[in-house]
């Protein structure tokens, strides 16, 4: 008898591909010039497991974010 784990199968070379492309909304964060502010907001909330504990890079975030909106209009 098989031990548990062992009957699951490799991912196809096809699934491994689509996980290293890039994720569709990092995409669109990058094409607003906001990746930088995006980018702090992540690390600080991997840290801190809690947004109100990083309203500094929050607002940052949705200030850069508003900027951009602006400047489409």
């Amino acid at each position: 008898m098989a031990r548990p784990g062992h009957a699951r199968s490799r991912p196809s070379l096809e699934e491994d591909e689509d996980e290293e492309a890039e994720d569709p909304v990092d995409a669109m964060i990058s094409r607003t010039g906001c990746a930088a502010q995006h980018r702090e907001l992540q690390e600080c909330m991997a840290v801190q497991q809690d947004w109100r504990h990083c309203q500094p890079q929050v607002r940052a975030f949705g200030e850069c974010m508003a900027r951009r909106q602006r400047t489409q209009e």
